[in-house]
């Protein structure tokens, strides 16, 4: 006798779940204003994003904790896919189409730009299982690329520079370059900066999204070096 579909979710199954039910309001809540202001549907947004990581960061550990289902990892993907792609381009795109009056030339090069980050996000979530590695992340882990170009517009650095850093962390993403998998003392540091950005957004110099920023470039650019040490140290 098969099994139910909902019979075979797990614990770490809803909470995956639950990532893209975050993910979900944080493209309504652009869309549908709800009688908010635009800095309001930002603030929002941007937090719901934030909450989408945390899920799948505790979606992982519960699934190490208890059972994992049969079909954990490609339930996780989607969810990663409606969260950490989805929504941040969505996100990005409204940022930036709100803070200028915006000409053709100027919505052609952001939408190419979202149009790369959604393809770079498509490849490497769909191979992920197939490359996966228990020590190892090949390639940039989508939620890193997500808080890095996330931070970026939430800042509203100028949209010029939106489309190279996207060609970078995309060729980093889809790239044979192996990171290693942050340790416990990592994934909670990470889970620090993510809670600290949420409480506080932009106030006191938004010091809480830059040290968030700066720690995941920290780990774009010395995770590499570290993790090849580390092999060569075996």
């Amino acid at each position: 006798m098969r099994k139910s579909m909902l019979s075979i979710l797990s614990i770490a199954d809803s909470i995956s779940i639950l990532n893209a039910i975050f993910g979900l309001f944080a493209i309504l809540i652009l869309i549908e204003n709800f009688g908010l202001n635009s800095n309001l549907q930002i603030r929002l947004s941007f937090s719901l994003i934030l909450l989408a990581l945390l899920a799948d960061g505790f979606d992982g550990i519960v699934a190490r904790r208890f059972r994992k289902s049969e079909i954990g990892e490609i339930l996780d993907s989607m969810a990663d896919m409606t969260s950490f792609v989805i929504a941040p381009s969505v996100f990005i795109y409204f940022v930036y189409s709100n803070a200028y009056d915006f000409l053709f030339y100027r919505n052609l090069y952001l939408v190419a730009a979202l149009i790369l980050f959604l393809s770079f996000g498509i490849i490497r979530l769909a191979s992920f299982h197939l490359m996966k590695e228990k020590e190892i992340f090949i390639g940039l882990p989508t939620p890193a690329s997500t808080i890095i170009l996330l931070n970026l517009a939430f800042l509203k650095i100028d949209f010029i520079y939106i489309l190279p850093i996207v060609v970078i962390i995309g060729a980093n993403m889809v790239s044979s370059i192996k990171f290693p998998k942050p340790r416990m003392r990592m994934d909670l540091l990470a889970a620090l900066l993510i809670i600290l950005t949420l409480i506080f957004g932009k106030s006191y110099y938004a010091i809480a999204p830059i040290l968030l920023l700066f720690a995941i470039i920290i780990y774009v650019i010395i995770g590499p070096i570290f993790n090849k040490k580390f092999v060569n140290l075996q």
